[in-house]
């Protein structure tokens, strides 16, 4: 897979030898403990990755550079390689630019610089520099600049300026061919419903714009509570936030309403989870007596630059006491803008406002989409126009370059103008229309709304899928599924014993505790001292089911019956733990399953606050637990830990639950762990290990003081804080093994097994864990069983990504699985080869991302693949990439309609994906490509017609078809069969659904290609030049009649085409060439004036030829009248040169003899029918 990857040469074992040389002699030149250090640490990189394992580094300079240099060496290279005159140049010229663009971009941004601040709190007046206004602006122009950014949008396109600037040519009465109307309607009509369309979305957008910034909110200010609205807060306000509320901008947590000091918020339209976090206040303002008092002291709080980084924050919180007060703020201090409070009210100040808030910050400007058919479009046309210049050319020099060759050049250059029809773009647009038309009205996908209407094929030509997971591919639903306790394994239909053994062994202590309340505390101990007798079954379950419930983070959030929103302490000050409203509330869902699981058998969680936490048991007693530590879950520790003390015995136990990777080696000896896990993993279960260990008050306090003093360490304090804990981590009790499922979406797995099928390429996106992706990748069956997985390490610099790299280039045929951390390293130092290696993976997985890395991945691909990308999501953090993919399909779930808002398509299940691309992507993508060139061959077949027209008569700039006739060809007569194309099908939908390999063809773009483009240039010259030749020949006797004969073959023609193109039958095309057909006809008695007016073709034509070759000039030219075509003025007797005689009638072909010029332009034109000379000599004297 990776070998055929093009890498950076490797180096020359000489000049490996010469650095190894150098860096031996730098590292002994310094400090000699520090230099052997270092030189150690080089000589072991050296030995373990050998030179030809080695493949992605650039050069050996690499080495000997800072990181911080790396990514000036390809610079650097390529400017040594340039030498002489010409690189001085070329790199003298270049780098005077690039110093101009740099300076430019440095004064224009200049103003925009962002820097940390330091807030006092309630007094925005203190700050020293001007903050951006707190508004949401997703409008993409302004009064000033709609009308000019619509039609810069639309004229940026070769095939709208072409129409623009022959439409404008016609207002030059010697280049007006035909009437204004038939240039300036479609063209008009194009850019009305452009301008309609466009002011439409724009209103939307300011009315939700509006409706977020007049939003109210209370504002605390010394003289009390004041309303403002959203867009009205500034930097240093103090602003009240009720429950259900959304946060309007970056926030420090203050005060709340909650007794404990914190509270819950909801983050989904921010990172895409639909967990609650939760937040807590400062303590020095929570613990203030009343809200006013936040004016009486003196604080201000001191916040880093504004980032993208959504899971961090440095700052610190000082009042100015007698003694001042720090405290250090992080991330569990903050409220981010655009999530919202779910339990209690807060208080914050504002830190951040408008577009330096995190939210806005991480949401990237739309971008206009064009399809790729409209790009293949836009080149076709192009080709056709080089086609009409050198027709155009030619028709010129046949003619002679005779009088003002410059302006018949320009005259024949509109009267092919219809090689490119103006009526394609007309065509094109209803198309898109109706193929939105048809998605929306879908029976089998419904719900589903095309909120961009201008990239319907788009969905047809899709080769990367790139997709979120929560809400997306699965539901954020966990299900307890099995309790495996080594020698016994527990499913869902056995829970019932798992209930009476919980129920059987508590009833057993409580009646113990009833007996004999003074030694109930010594048995317990004595049990915990002898862990070598071999527990029964029940009193295993009983252990167990205490550590799930205990060792977790969740919080019982109970809701008030009444609702009254004045009485939520009285409501939580009343709890008797039966409430039905209560709810669980954690980090992860997989807890939250936990705990709702061990609440089914008996044991309830009903109270937790930041200390203690309470359990009710099966027979309504309530014990309390005293949480002495907590050890939170991490993506490098992958185990979470607590240390609890039982209020009623006093046991202290260390409870610890993680991924089988990290407890395996911590947990006693067994047989039985590994294997289970691979067992419920194949089932795609997510699997925790849980297990304990006693502890004596004595090593309690040892470990305490050894934790408190790691914890108060200023270097390297994370390092000793694992340290410490690591020492209790040590021959724990395994007690089980649980597997949770994470309910799927409906029919994910065989949708994403259409999509591979169909040459998809599948790149899952999340925000979660490392192992909750990794975890759904295997149960969607997105990464299948027979595949191996490669978890990219996680790594920080250059060195540590090439060697990861070369781990992973060795791989055949695995999925990625990556962090946005490590993504983020190496997408700096090796872009393009990680770019390279993940594209051929089958499927990649990345984690932890951001919502803009997010929107950079689709970019990447988009910039080394040069294929078409497809973002699916459901959360405001998916917004970003949605609106960078070519194609966006937002997902109506639990994450609100942020997504779906933003997104081209809107569907309301994931499954509704497959019939959207390989049912509507196949039809839209053929069916525009099939319109697309009939409606070129259209204009193809009639401009052929044209240059026969003018060949046959002296190469003269004269239509051949004006006024009604060239305005109802691409109208009235032909235009209903050839839209009607948008009906046809090639194949039905259920023969795509049941074979997805079909859509492989559509993404090669072999529907619409410079192939098939010239097979359908070769069908219209042969049958214009047929129609015309025959219409000529055949009908010589009839010639005065012959526009009418050959634009009657002509309509015949194209409505059979039309009838031979199309592959499944509708009624409706029926109706429309039926329609067309009998539109023809009627209007052959109404339009006589139009088809008989053939002799006056030949009479401009000749007259036109005669005042080339007598006066240099052409005839003066009057407006056509009403009805007809222009026709020449005739001039009176134009006075011949001396020796010129009046030219003869030219029967026979035969012209008199004598040196008069005229003789001499029938000797040079080609034969003339004789119907044509018979004419001829019936006209006037002065004519001829």
């Amino acid at each position: 897979m990776a070998e055929q990857i093009p890498l950076y040469p490797v180096r020359s074992a000489a000049a490996a030898a010469v650095a190894s040389r150098k860096r031996a002699a730098y590292y002994s030149a310094a400090v000699p403990g520090a230099g052997a250090e270092l030189h150690s640490r080089y000589q072991l990189e050296d030995d373990s990755a050998h030179l030809d394992e080695m493949p992605l580094m650039m050069s050996e300079e690499g080495f000997e550079n800072d990181e911080s240099d790396y990514h000036t060496l390809p610079r650097a290279r390529m400017t040594r390689r340039k030498r002489g005159l010409q690189g001085l140049v070329c790199g003298g010229w270049k780098s005077v630019c690039a110093s101009c663009c740099d300076w430019l971009v440095h004064i224009c941004q200049r103003k925009n610089e962002l820097k940390a601040r330091t807030v006092w709190l309630g007094c925005p007046e203190k700050c020293e520099e001007k903050h951006p206004r707190n508004t949401i602006k997703n409008q993409k122009y302004n009064v000033f600049t709609f009308i000019p950014g619509v039609l810069y949008a639309q004229f940026k396109f070769f095939l709208n300026l072409y129409f623009l600037v022959v439409s404008c040519s016609q207002f030059a009465p010697a280049l007006k061919i035909g009437y204004l109307y038939t240039y300036w309607a479609p063209l008009g009509f194009v850019l009305a419903v452009t301008v309609i369309r466009e002011a439409i979305d724009e209103f939307r957008r300011f009315q939700r714009d509006k409706e977020v910034n007049s939003q109210l909110y209370t504002k605390l200010t010394v003289r009390g509570k004041v309303q403002v609205k959203s867009s009205d807060i500034r930097v240093g306000d103090l602003i009240i936030v009720e429950k259900n509320q959304r946060i309007p901008s970056d926030m420090v947590f203050l005060r709340t309403s909650e007794k404990a000091g914190s509270c819950f918020i909801r983050t989904d339209q921010l990172d895409g989870e639909t967990d609650w976090k939760l937040k807590v206040a400062v303590s020095c303002t929570q613990r203030l007596p009343a809200l006013g008092d936040l004016f009486s002291i003196s604080a201000y709080v001191y916040a880093q630059k504004p980032q993208l980084d959504i899971h961090s924050f440095e700052g610190t919180f000082t009042r100015d006491s007698d003694p001042p007060v720090h405290e250090s703020l992080g991330i569990e201090n903050t409220l981010w803008a655009s999530t919202v409070v779910a339990s209690g009210s807060v208080i914050g100040v504002v830190i951040y406002t408008g577009k330096e808030t995190r939210s806005v910050m991480n949401t990237s400007n739309p971008k206009d989409k064009v399809g790729l058919l409209d790009l293949e479009l836009n080149q076709l046309t192009k080709a056709l126009f080089l086609a009409l210049v050198v027709l155009s050319v030619v028709m010129v020099t046949l003619q002679g370059f005779v009088g003002p060759w410059y302006r018949n050049l320009f005259r024949f250059l509109l009267l092919f103008s219809y090689i490119i029809p103006i009526s394609l773009r007309v065509n094109l647009d209803m198309g898109k229309a109706a193929y939105g038309w048809m998605i929306m009205r879908d029976e089998n996908i419904p719900g589903t709304v095309v909120r961009t209407s201008t990239i319907p094929e788009e969905l047809g030509r899709l080769v990367y899928l790139l997709t979120d997971k929560t809400g997306t591919l699965t539901q954020n639903e966990m299900v307890f599924k099995r309790l495996h306790l080594g020698t016994v394994s527990y499913g869902v239909d056995t829970m019932d014993e798992i209930q009476s053994h919980v129920a059987s062994s508590y009833s057993q202590t409580h009646s113990q505790a009833c007996g004999n309340n003074a030694s109930s505390s010594p048995p317990r101990k004595a049990q915990a001292s002898a862990p070598k007798v071999r527990k029964s079954v029940s009193s295993r379950i009983h252990e167990a089911v205490k550590a799930i419930a205990l060792c977790h983070n969740v919080t019982p959030v109970y809701e008030s019956r009444a609702g009254a929103p004045g009485e939520p302490e009285a409501a939580e000050a009343d709890q008797d733990f039966s409430d039905e409203n209560r709810t669980y509330q954690a980090s992860s869902p997989d807890e939250v399953a936990l705990v709702q699981w061990t609440e089914s058998v008996g044991l309830t969680l009903v109270s937790r606050d930041l200390n203690s936490m309470q359990l009710k048991t099966p027979g309504g007693q309530v014990l309390t637990y005293h949480i002495l530590q907590m050890f939170p879950f991490t993506s490098e520790s992958k185990r979470m830990g607590i240390v609890v003390r039982e209020e009623s015995t006093a046991e202290i136990t260390f409870y610890m639950k993680g991924a089988d990777v990290a407890m395996s080696s911590i947990v006693q000896y067994n047989d039985w762990l590994e294997e289970e896990c691979g067992n419920m993993a194949r089932e795609g279960l997510r699997t925790l290990v849980v297990a304990k260990r006693a502890l004596t008050e004595e090593q309690y306090q040892d470990f305490e003081s050894r934790y408190t003093q790691a914890r108060l360490s200023l270097h390297d304090r994370s390092l000793k804080v694992a340290a410490v804990v690591e020492s209790l981590e040590r021959e724990m009790e395994l007690l089980c093994l649980t597997g949770v499922e994470d309910q799927l979406q409906t029919d994910v797995r065989p949708t994403l097994e259409l999509l591979r099928n169909a040459g998809i390429k599948i790149w899952m996106l999340t925000g979660d864990k490392l192992e909750t992706a990794t975890c759904i990748a295997k149960s969607s069956h997105l990464v299948s069983r027979t595949q191996d997985i490669h978890v990219f390490r996680p790594v920080t610099s250059r060195g540590e990504a090439h060697l990861e790299l070369n781990a992973f280039r060795r791989k055949h045929d695995c999925a990625l699985v990556i962090s946005g951390d490590s993504l983020e390293v190496c997408l700096k130092y090796y872009e393009h080869e990680l770019v390279e290696l993940a594209c051929q993976c089958p499927a990649v997985v990345c984690c932890r991302c951001s919502p803009t890395q997010k929107a950079r991945i689709v970019t990447l691909l988009q910039q080394h693949t040069g294929k078409r990308t497809c973002a699916i999501g459901d959360g405001g953090n998916d917004v970003s990439m949605i609106q960078a993919a070519d194609c966006g399909v937002g997902i109506e779930g639990k994450e609100g309609r942020q997504a779906s808002l933003a997104a081209d398509f809107s569907i309301t299940q994931f499954r509704h994906v497959g019939r959207l691309l390989v049912v509507h992507g196949r039809n839209s993508y053929k069916r525009s490509a099939a319109l697309g060139q009939f409606v070129m061959h259209r204009g193809l077949v009639i401009s052929t017609m044209q240059a026969v027209f003018s060949s046959v008569f002296y190469f003269a700039s004269v239509p051949l078809y004006q006024g009604f006739l060239m305005v109802g060809y691409a109208t009235l007569y032909t235009m209903f069969p050839v839209f009607s194309l948008v009906l046809d099908q090639d194949v039905r939908p259920e023969v795509a659904m049941l074979y997805p390999e079909l859509y492989k063809d559509l993404t090669k773009g072999r529907s619409l290609s410079f192939k098939t483009f010239l097979i359908w240039v070769l069908i219209s010259i042969y049958q214009g030049g047929v129609l015309m030749f025959g219409a000529l020949v055949l009908f010589e006797s009839e010639f005065v009649h012959v526009v009418a004969i050959s634009f009657t073959a002509l309509i015949l023609t194209e409505l059979l085409m039309v009838a031979l193109t199309v592959r499944t039958w509708h009624w409706l095309m029926v109706v429309a060439e039926l329609l067309s057909l009998g539109c023809y006809v009627a209007s052959l008695a109404f339009l006589n004036g139009y088809f008989g007016h053939g002799e006056a073709r030949i009479r401009d034509v000749t007259t036109q030829k005669l005042s080339y070759m007598e006066t240099g000039r052409q005839l003066p030219r009057d407006e056509s009248p009403p009805g007809g075509s222009p026709a020449p003025t005739v001039p009176a007797a134009p006075v011949a040169p001396s020796g010129t005689q009046r030219v003869p009638s030219m029967q026979g072909h035969t012209p008199r003899p004598g040196p008069d010029v005229a003789s001499e332009v029938c000797q040079a034109a080609p034969p003339c029918p004789s119907r044509c000379t018979e004419q001829v000599d019936k006209w006037p004297e002065e004519v001829v």
